[in-house]
């Protein structure tokens, strides 16, 4: 693991709309189309792997994870929470949390799927309003625990 690697885009960038941020790990809100609730918990060193990390570093990289699913679960009462740490594209460890809902364009498949419906501009909106206060909470919890 090193602090940084030249060309990689998550050491290089926030990743998002920053949210929150820790020295070991950072939380930003994603830019994806028809997820408004799609976040990313980035780990701030260079790590390829989860198992890169040492055990109590990976204690501390899922207790964000599990931070960001609880807000996220109690502002925007979501039908799932999916938890994603590919990084087939881009090797620095960041696990993926995404609310997800019955109506959302790809549900019950992967956001990375094709679309099965319409997106339905209102209820991301409703989602979206919903954000400040998941955020808020989300940076009240991680600040904790990190402090």
């Amino acid at each position: 693991m090193t602090a940084k690697r030249d060309g990689c885009v998550l050491c290089e960038t926030s990743g998002g709309r920053l949210v929150f941020e820790a020295p070991q790990f950072r939380v930003i809100h994603a830019e994806e189309a028809g997820f408004p609730a799609f976040y990313r918990v980035i780990w701030q060193s260079h790590a390829a792997e989860f198992s890169d990390l040492s055990s109590a570093e990976r204690a501390v990289c899922m207790e964000a994870v599990a931070i960001v699913e609880q807000c996220l679960r109690a502002h925007v009462s979501p039908a799932k929470i999916n938890l994603a740490a590919l990084g087939n594209m881009v090797a620095h460890l960041h696990w993926h949390v995404i609310a997800r809902f019955d109506w959302d364009t790809r549900f019950p498949a992967p956001v990375w799927a094709t679309a099965q419906r319409d997106r339905d501009a209102g209820r991301e909106a409703g989602v979206a309003a919903a954000l400040p206060a998941a955020e808020a909470a989300m940076i009240a919890a991680l600040s904790k625990r990190t402090s």
